[in-house]
């Protein structure tokens, strides 16, 4: 049997992870929406769906799947088109929610993904999964320019919070339990560093190093 399931959907880093699992013998393979279509026209055109139909058509491919073997997929609405195209193609599918093994196998391929950004490994345990949007925006906003790019900019809730007005100060920190979410380091005790604030859903401050 196949598992079609994605990943990454609700993170604002990044693309959408698309995986694909035969139950029996664990094989899998996986294909990534690139972020260009969580951007502009190509996001309000709805393109990543038909991107899910071209990835999924490829891992079943690589698979060797049948017509006649039984394929699970995800009911979630990242599968839309996808559903017509195994209709129309006459595969043996069903729609349920995709449980193990493939739900922790596409979760962690995501994460992976997500680290090759960029997003720190030790940030993930902050921001939990699904990705939490605004503390994922509060890493952005610590090196704006250089992680912009990495974000789904299509998104409505990026519309209202991702280009807010931001206060830059320089304060002093006695007693540091933080770390520089540009650099990732630890900021040391007796410390100055650089402070940037901004409100989102509610007042934000990010400490960086001064150097940073």
């Amino acid at each position: 049997m196949i598992q079609i399931d994605d990943s990454g959907s609700g993170s604002l880093i990044g693309g959408t992870c698309i995986g694909a699992m035969r139950t029996e013998t664990k094989e899998y393979v996986y294909g990534i929406i690139p972020l260009e279509f969580y951007h502009g026209d190509a996001f309000e055109k709805k393109l990543y769906l038909d991107k899910v139909v071209d990835i999924t058509r490829s891992l079943l491919n690589t698979l060797e799947v049948s017509k006649n073997e039984k394929i699970e997929i995800c009911r979630g609405y990242m599968f839309d088109k996808l559903r017509l195209f195994l209709k129309e193609n006459q595969y043996n599918f069903s729609s349920t929610s995709i449980k193990e093994p493939l739900q922790s196998k596409i979760e962690n391929t995501f994460e992976e993904y997500a680290i090759s950004l960029g997003l720190p490994h030790a940030f993930l345990n902050y921001t939990k999964y699904p990705f939490h949007f605004h503390r994922l925006l509060r890493w952005v906003y610590a090196d704006y320019d250089n992680r912009v790019s990495l974000c789904k900019t299509g998104w409505k809730s990026w519309k209202k919070y991702g280009n807010l007005p931001l206060q830059l100060e320089t304060t002093y920190i006695k007693y540091s339990r933080y770390n520089c979410l540009k650099c990732g380091n630890k900021i040391n005790n007796n410390s100055k560093v650089k402070v940037i604030k901004y409100h989102s859903n509610k007042p934000n401050i990010i400490y960086l190093h001064l150097n940073c």
